[in-house]
Order: structure tokens, then C-alpha cells, then sequence
């Protein structure tokens, strides 16, 4: 299946349940190289509207990153820390916290 074809799976995924995060998510991956607006607008749509869905934090929180928007990257890792935590997920929590302290580093922000 081509790019293209995934890209319109998921949209019609999207169509057909608007309330799935994972389909709104797998757009956003699947397009930010190519149109990097329109994941943008998805992934924040996916933090708004679906706060507890925890795969999306890490991946936006770098997306923003790559893309220069430090007070983004920030807080996306800071409530993806606090959500891990909620959800006693561990390994998430962890994986969040290193690349966190990682990005303060490499940014200087800290």
C-alpha cells in the first residue's frame, strides 16, 4: 500500500469513527513529513480532544521539537509526564522523563 492509499485509509477511518484517537494519531504520523500544517493542527487536536490518549505525547512532543516550538515540546512532555503517572504506566513515564531532560539539555531551557 502506497502513502497515499494509507493516507486515505485513515482518512476514511477518521470518517467513519471520529473518536478513535488512534486514527487521528496515525494520520498525523503518517503525513509530517509531507504536510507538516496539517499534522501539526492533528496532533494538537489529538492532545485537546483526547488528553488521556498517552502514545500521542511522546511523538508530538518531538514533532514540536523538530519543528522549533520549545514551549510546545514543553509542556506536551511535561503533561505526558503527569498522564504516565496517572495511568501508572511505567515504562512511558520513563521513556517521557528521559527524553524530557534530554530536550532541556539540548535546548538549554531548563
Amino acid at each position: 500500500m502506497s502513502n497515499l492509499d494509507r493516507i486515505q485509509v485513515l482518512r476514511n477511518y477518521i470518517l467513519e469513527e471520529p473518536q478513535d484517537p488512534f486514527n487521528h494519531y496515525a494520520l498525523a504520523l503518517e503525513i509530517k513529513e509531507k504536510d507538516p500544517a496539517e499534522a501539526l493542527r492533528i496532533f494538537e487536536y489529538v492532545l485537546e480532544n483526547f488528553p488521556n490518549y498517552l502514545p500521542a505525547y511522546f511523538p508530538s512532543a518531538h514533532f514540536f521539537i523538530e519543528h522549533h516550538q520549545w514551549e510546545k515540546a514543553r509542556q506536551v512532555f511535561e503533561n505526558g509526564i503527569k498522564l504516565a503517572s496517572l495511568q501508572q504506566n511505567e515504562k512511558a513515564q520513563k521513556e517521557l522523563k528521559n527524553a524530557y531532560q534530554n530536550f532541556l539539555f539540548e535546548t538549554d531551557l531548563e
